[in-house]
């Protein structure tokens, strides 16, 4: 995989953004012109969620796919965890606006049920990355920066679990997605206890969702 490498570095950041904004765009007009089935708000809501984790769990393998099969996304990872978000804020705005409606019935929502409960927090465990994810923030945190990100890995736990607690009945897709949040969380823990403490980490600007 590291022959894509080449191709990877000569691929501009902003062409990844134009990519990554344009399905919302296509899924929106489909579900106004009715190519989302018979219930298309909810179709809208479970394509944006689950293109939100798949992202998350992508900036999450950026590393592990570097390390082991060579493939260097390195350049891409704020990219990926600032789409990931975007697809995030769209999945509630989408919640928010077209599903429920009702201020009142929001707030019900959130404490009644667990699901919207446990993918609440893992929106907010995800604010401050997202807000964070430029170089002033970077140069204004100083090493408290990486403390702030790795709140993404609680976040994408959340949202694992938001998905799983959503399906009816048994399904394998969301167990498939934790499965890889855990294997891709152990192997970042390996790494952890490998390093030797006092030595300094690799400088990865704004590469840590």
């Amino acid at each position: 995989m590291d022959r894509l490498n080449p191709y990877l570095r000569k691929l501009p950041v902003w062409a990844v953004y134009l990519a990554g904004a344009l399905p919302p765009m296509v899924w929106l007009w489909m579900g106004a012109t009715g190519r989302l089935g018979v219930e298309p708000i909810s179709a809208l809501e479970h394509k944006l969620g689950e293109a939100a984790l798949q992202l998350l769990i992508l900036g999450l393998a950026v590393t592990p796919l570097r390390r082991h099969l060579g493939l260097n996304l390195m350049k891409f990872r704020r990219a990926i965890g600032v789409l990931a978000f975007f697809y995030l804020s769209m999945h509630l705005l989408v919640w928010l606006l077209l599903d429920v409606q009702i201020p009142q019935q929001i707030w019900a929502d959130i404490v009644k049920r667990p699901y919207i409960t446990v993918g609440m927090a893992g929106f907010l465990l995800l604010l401050p990355p997202a807000l964070t994810s430029n170089n002033f923030s970077v140069r204004r945190l100083g090493p408290r920066w990486r403390s702030v990100h790795r709140l993404v890995y609680v976040g994408v736990v959340l949202g694992g679990l938001h998905y799983l607690m959503l399906a009816k009945g048994f399904q394998i897709e969301p167990l498939i997605y934790l499965t890889i949040i855990g294997v891709l969380l152990l192997l970042r823990l390996q790494v952890q206890r490998k390093r030797q403490p006092g030595l300094p980490e690799p400088r990865n600007s704004l590469k840590q969702v």
